[in-house]
């Protein structure tokens, strides 16, 4: 089994954990890879997408944050290998927008900010993804609705397909491919089966239902 194959297989089993659009994503553009992770991204691109997501997944007293277990150097290779070009362009236009953010608001770079300045643009892109995806949401149901109405003032004629159009594809969002990447590459990092999983390296027979006990980890 190859990489990408690897890859897919693994977004189904966190189906759901990661967006439907990340999945759709991925599953389409696991094809032919675009570039090298080296010539689609810059050094400044580099050590932003490892500051982001250590501030979507930092440390904890439990287990180490997303930095440590190697996430960083993960998100680009995934969008070098199983993206598509355009939501390449959306990701990449996400980055500059986290630095124009950071230049507007506190006049640094992101990565110069403190982990409370940080938090504060993260959260501001959050909150607009939220807010655009409800947008999003909300036309979607409108024009479904007025497709229906449209569909039932038009008589029936056999073999027709008056009325019936495609669903419109749903838009990707910087922040949220950048959400599903860190918990993807965390969660399948060995810190993160590990530390942040309850973990048994020589484990004994199958149990597919057990109860947790209180502030346990879940099995990895």
């Amino acid at each position: 089994m190859d990489r990408r194959q690897a890859v897919k297989n693994v977004a189904f089993l966190m189906g759901a954990t990661l967006s439907a659009t990340t999945i759709a994503s991925i599953l389409e553009g696991c094809g032919e890879k675009i570039t090298s992770t080296d010539q689609l991204f810059n050094k400044v691109e580099l050590d932003l997408i490892t500051e982001i997501a250590d501030v979507i997944l930092p440390d904890t007293k439990k287990s180490p944050g997303a930095k440590k277990a190697g996430v960083g150097p993960f998100i680009p290779m995934m969008i070098a290998d199983c993206y598509p070009k355009e939501i390449v362009g959306i990701f990449k236009d996400g980055l500059k927008d986290i630095t124009d953010r950071s230049k507007k608001n506190f006049s640094k770079d992101f990565t110069e900010l403190t982990s409370e300045q940080k938090i504060s643009i993260i959260e501001e892109v959050r909150q607009k993804t939220i807010a655009d995806m409800a947008t999003e949401r909300e036309e979607k149901k409108a024009l479904e609705e007025a497709e229906k109405a449209k569909s039932a003032n038009v008589p029936s004629v056999p073999g027709s397909s008056v009325g019936v159009k495609d669903k419109p594809k749903s838009k990707s969002y910087f922040f949220a491919i950048m959400r599903d990447l860190t918990i993807l590459g965390f969660f399948t990092s060995e810190i993160g089966v590990t530390q942040a999983y309850e973990y048994l390296p020589i484990p004994g027979r199958y149990d597919g239902c057990v109860d947790l006990k209180p502030d346990q980890k879940l099995w990895s």
